[in-house]
């Protein structure tokens, strides 16, 4: 197995307030993590350093075998699909569906002048097909309801192979069909033996998708637990996460937690 992630000994401060504090964290490209933790725990930051997007003010953060700090960004980023509900509100309301996932290959959002090979326009239309979106390829990205838009922000992000897929709550503001739609699809997707490595954030254990292997648990920028899901997702990690007891359940693969009375 090889690194896709790695922190070590990172810590990021603003306005004299440290966000992460001492973070060491590695994720493998054969895992899929989810990362939980209250509001403020530092997962926004845990994701801008992922994503390249900013640096630490100490420590090193190896993202694809790059390190920070020495290498192109930009071109890192190429290698990274990322989902967040800020990246969706850049999208043209006007834009089709199928150019939105297209236009990934020119990593610009909106089309413009530019011009895609067959291949490029092959890709695009098998993973509207895998997303199934196929039948809202001609459709203004502005009329999809919020689990279509989702589902074609995904497939925005896995349009060029990526080496890594980030996720920023995915399901955020779901109804409860579409959510359990999304997590359906994002279960197989992680399942599979040729996706990339995954890290999704979210704020709730519902939310978790059958097949993601690890979980991070994060409490004001440091480290409450980390390690496989089976051993690590309990109540006392829970509530040391969140200061509040629960009570922890498991089916078929899902998790429930509620406040213990």
């Amino acid at each position: 197995m090889t690194n896709v992630l790695r922190l070590t000994d990172v810590s990021y401060v603003r306005n004299q307030r440290p966000i992460l504090d001492g973070l060491n964290w590695a994720v493998e490209d054969s895992e899929r993590w989810v990362v939980l933790g209250p509001n403020g725990a530092g997962k926004t930051t845990l994701m801008k350093l992922a994503t390249a997007s900013d640096f630490p003010t100490r420590g090193t953060v190896d993202v694809l075998d790059e390190r920070l700090g020495k290498v192109d960004v930009f071109e890192l980023r190429t290698r990274i699909g990322f989902v967040s509900s800020a990246s969706a509100r850049r999208i043209p309301a006007s834009e089709l569906v199928r150019d939105v996932v297209l236009t990934a290959a020119y990593s610009v959002e909106g089309r413009w002048r530019e011009q895609y090979d067959e291949i490029d326009v092959r890709q695009a239309e098998r993973v509207l097909a895998e997303w199934n979106l196929e039948g809202f390829a001609d459709s203004k990205f502005g009329t999809l309801s919020d689990g279509e838009r989702k589902r074609a922000m995904i497939a925005r992000a896995v349009m060029t192979d990526p080496e890594m897929l980030l996720l920023d709550e995915p399901s955020a503001s779901l109804d409860l069909g579409a959510r359990e739609r999304l997590l359906q699809m994002l279960s197989g997707f992680a399942q599979s033996p040729y996706s990339p490595a995954m890290i999704m954030v979210t704020h709730h254990v519902e939310e978790i998708p059958p097949g993601f292997t690890h979980v991070l648990m994060l409490n004001e920028g440091r480290v409450q637990a980390a390690g496989p899901i089976t051993e690590t997702l309990t109540a006392a990690n829970l509530e040391a996460t969140f200061g509040m007891p629960f009570e922890l359940t498991e089916a078929n693969g899902r998790f429930s937690a509620t406040a213990r009375a």
